[in-house]
């Protein structure tokens, strides 16, 4: 199943609930937030009090994505914030596995995230304790970023992984996803699509936006049809 998780990073924040349910109805069947600290990452974006307002504009699932130092510590307010899905950077957690158990004590599926410098290998230990594994294609921090070509060959890797271990999580990607890079991601084994830029369309035009969402989708769908 393709899965587009529509960033609202990208949206107009003067109309938030409107800009969440366009791309809702548009075909986005999760919502990713980015939250960033101008630490780990050069940006600084917001935290669950956002989160909490998100919640209330959707029933989709919020997939949280921590660009954050010491993730741990905000866990407890993510989760009461209604976040669904929590994405943790390997490179930050000192003890990965203990913060994924934490995500998951919290009521929340934990993921974990990795930065295009990042080996796969990595990971491995965690795997088959997660609900996905993000691989971004940009350096993360801003959105509206150029696709970095060699990482999906990470995508490719992970995929041939969950195979030898029979395991079923999934594949996300994030950073210059856009209808002319999707398709190749989705052929590598990605199946859960994070978008900004290439969705939203700007204030007052829902028109666009559906536009944009539902040719990503054709897309991707193709994509995945060839691979089946």
């Amino acid at each position: 199943m393709i899965d587009l998780a529509f960033s609202i990073l990208a949206a107009d924040f003067t109309h938030l609930a409107e800009e969440i349910a366009t791309a809702e109805r548009a075909g986005g069947t999760v919502c990713h937030v980015d939250v960033m600290d101008g630490h780990f990452v050069p940006n600084i974006t917001f935290g669950p009090p956002v989160v909490a307002a998100v919640r209330r504009c959707t029933n989709l699932p919020l997939d949280v994505h921590l660009m954050i130092e010491d993730p741990d510590r905000y866990i407890p307010d993510f989760a009461k914030a209604g976040a669904d899905w929590v994405i943790v950077h390997q490179e930050v957690c000192r003890h990965l596995h203990r913060t994924l158990t934490q995500i998951r004590e919290h009521g929340m599926q934990p993921a974990v995230v990795i930065n295009p410098a990042t080996p796969v290998e990595t990971l491995i230990e965690v795997l088959p304790m997660v609900h996905h594994v993000l691989v971004m294609t940009v350096n993360p921090g801003f959105g509206g970023q150029s696709f970095i070509p060699r990482c999906v060959e990470k995508v490719r890797h992970l995929a041939s992984l969950r195979e030898e271990m029979n395991l079923n999580f999934r594949i996300e990607v994030d950073g210059g996803i856009a209808v002319d890079t999707v398709g190749e991601v989705v052929r590598a084994g990605a199946d859960l699509l994070v978008a900004g830029s290439a969705i939203f369309a700007g204030p007052g035009n829902q028109a666009q936006t559906t536009k944009n969402a539902e040719e990503f989708l054709r897309v991707a769908r193709s994509a995945g049809e060839l691979t089946a």
